[in-house]
């Protein structure tokens, strides 16, 4: 199973700007530039607390949801009051 970080904007260039600033990269200005959602599987759950932990540290910056899928079909909104749980959560059920 593929751990997925899916994050969603009603703001153009918002989703854009929060990867650039992620992946420190001016890459995804121009192909990012329109997108109102965006989608990336991993295949180690651990490496999307990273992500996590960046979204919720700039959260003020951008006007984006995030939300993560640990379990085919079942997704979780990330936010203030959770993503800590969440991050330990993520550690504790996949500790390799």
């Amino acid at each position: 199973m593929e751990a997925i970080v899916r994050l969603y904007s009603s703001k153009r260039n918002e989703i854009s700007k929060f990867l650039n600033s992620f992946f420190k990269t001016n890459a995804f200005e121009n192909e990012f530039m329109n997108l109102l959602e965006w989608e990336k599987k991993y295949q180690n759950p651990v490496e999307i607390t990273e992500i996590i932990g960046t979204f919720i540290d700039n959260n003020d910056k951008f006007s984006i949801n995030m939300w993560i899928s640990l379990d085919l079909g079942v997704f979780i909104n990330i936010n203030d009051n959770n993503a800590n749980e969440i991050i330990k959560y993520i550690y504790e059920r996949f500790p390799y």
